[in-house]
């Protein structure tokens, strides 16, 4: 009996002492989160105050867009899960864009914007194409640096959802289409 005490006892605390990690990899698990935004745009988070430089020179600010359904897409010509999801954001677009979608696909401050004026011709991008030159629309939706990150807004100017990289598309098309179908 004695023997079995002392085994137990000196397992204890090698236990212990090997879930030591747990604490680090918890921090370390909420520090990402928050250093991607995970609080910075919680469900229904207002949109925040931003003006896009639309490829034609005109400006459009959220508040333009206040009481529509819509999409803000960050991406840049040089981004290859951009390039690879743009096909599928225009079959989006122009499946719901009767029903009210807008959308904005905003060129990272980093991208040329022959490239971007090039690629928006030569996709034929049905939708607004803006350029963030200084920044300050990226910035506004929480220092965006990853693409794309793409951010649905409901009639209210709410923030549903916040995809960073490309979306699962059939959860996309359903939440897009209960977001579009609830009354304004």
């Amino acid at each position: 009996m004695a023997s079995t005490l002392t085994s137990s006892a000196a397992a204890t605390p090698a236990a212990a002492s090997g879930r030591r990690w747990l604490l680090p990899v918890i921090v370390l698990v909420l520090a990402v989160a928050g250093w991607f935004g995970w609080r910075a745009f919680s469900p229904s988070q207002h949109v925040p105050a931003a003006t896009f430089t639309l490829l034609d020179g005109q400006k459009l600010s959220t508040q333009d867009l206040k009481g529509k359904v819509y999409l803000v897409n960050f991406w840049a010509t040089s981004c290859t899960t951009c390039v690879k999801e743009m096909p599928n954001m225009i079959q989006t677009y122009n499946k719901y864009k009767g029903q009210g979608l807008e959308y904005v696909a905003v060129a990272m401050s980093y991208d040329a914007p022959m490239y971007v004026m090039n690629f928006s011709q030569t996709r034929q991008l049905p939708f607004k194409v803006a350029m963030d030159a200084d920044g300050s629309a990226a910035k506004a939706f929480g220092d965006v640096q990853l693409t794309p990150t793409t951010f649905l807004v409901d009639r209210d100017g709410r923030i549903l959802k916040r995809y960073v990289g490309e979306p699962e598309w059939s959860s996309f098309d359903t939440l897009l289409k209960d977001t579009l179908g609830k009354q304004a």
